[in-house]
């Protein structure tokens, strides 16, 4: 069979076990018995609301399903709170792997998620910790965030600067190193899989005379990519670039696609105090939530930064706040 369809089984999403009765999946596996019970394997990618894996589905025997066969594979769609709950467990990780990277246990790390959802946010914010600590004990900052284009010996020489263990370099929208081979091969030599990671320039360079640079290091430290990009998306010669990259790097994706999920993540990270430091009151908060909720498909940009220009605009102008915004944060 292709495609069954479960007559009695559940799965846990979020710590709660979900009853999947009458879902079709794809088969992956017939049933089995593990050291938790009696499963099924399907293909959890499949149906929205799943992993994007194989999943096990708790069944109690071989007949709590059934041949689906050509049914169609049912889509079960995430509640709200659902949604909030896998977009703070990734935002999570990202801090958790950020930091792993800090200790270098982590040598590299992919972001990837669209503009204004906080993925610069939690990546400072661990880092902003380490550096808080070193300038209280008069030793350099560790760390380094760089923003916009950089060249190739440009990208040589950042590298150098921060070759030692226990540092991160942190590449945000910095997308121009993703579409030069040059500036590819050197991130390839410098995230690569084998214990000595040296990296080498081989033509003569004044810049990296009159800096002191040598033509080739060892990199001992980590680097985190922050990008708007999809690599899966990806098309042409950068694909089999970025293919190369990703090979090296773990990649995390904050699955934020549609406006429904960027909306979710608004109200998330503004449940969680976003909006404290404007003190403006619970009612004037749930009022620019709204605000932006309402107006979401006429916004200029549907992100926590327009979010924040409404706060501005809310402390700024008490009484015709919306009427501002209006004209400043919507599409005429």
């Amino acid at each position: 069979m292709s495609n069954i369809r479960i007559i009695e089984g559940t799965y846990k999403i979020r710590g709660k076990d979900v009853d999947l009765g009458g879902m079709v999946f794809p088969l992956v596996e017939e049933f089995k018995i593990g050291a938790k019970g009696g499963y099924v394997t399907v293909d959890g990618k499949s149906v929205a609301g799943f992993p994007d894996r194989n999943i096990k589905i708790a069944v109690p025997g071989p007949n709590a399903y059934e041949d689906a066969g050509s049914a169609k594979v049912e889509q079960r769609e995430e509640s709200d709170e659902e949604v909030i709950e896998r977009l703070r467990d990734r935002f999570d990780m990202l801090e958790d792997m950020t930091r792993a990277c800090k200790k270098g246990d982590v040598k590299a790390m992919i972001v990837s998620g669209p503009p204004g959802v906080g993925k610069s946010f939690g990546v400072e914010k661990v880092l902003g910790k380490h550096d808080t600590i070193a300038a209280l004990s008069d030793k350099p900052a560790r760390y380094q965030v760089v923003k916009g284009a950089m060249s190739p010996i440009g990208l040589y020489c950042k590298l150098f600067n921060y070759a030692d263990k226990d540092n991160v370099l942190v590449f945000d929208d910095c997308d121009s190193i993703f579409t030069d081979e040059l500036s590819l091969n050197i991130l390839k030599a410098a995230l690569d899989s084998k214990k000595t990671r040296t990296i080498h320039w081989n033509t003569d360079s004044f810049k990296l005379r009159n800096e002191g640079v040598p033509d080739s290091f060892e990199f001992k430290g980590s680097a985190i990519f922050i990008t708007n990009l999809k690599f899966d998306k990806a098309k042409g010669k950068i694909r089999e670039h970025l293919m190369a990259l990703e090979s090296r790097c773990h990649y995390i994706d904050l699955t934020i696609d549609t406006d429904r999920e960027k909306m979710l993540r608004i109200k998330q990270i503004t449940r969680d105090g976003m909006l404290n430091e404007y003190k403006l009151g619970d009612d004037v908060v749930q009022e620019i939530i709204d605000f932006v909720d309402i107006n979401k498909n006429r916004l200029r940009e549907l992100s926590l930064r327009t979010v924040l220009k409404v706060a501005d605009l809310a402390k700024a102008f008490p009484t015709k706040w919306e009427a501002m915004a209006e004209n400043t944060v919507m599409k005429r």
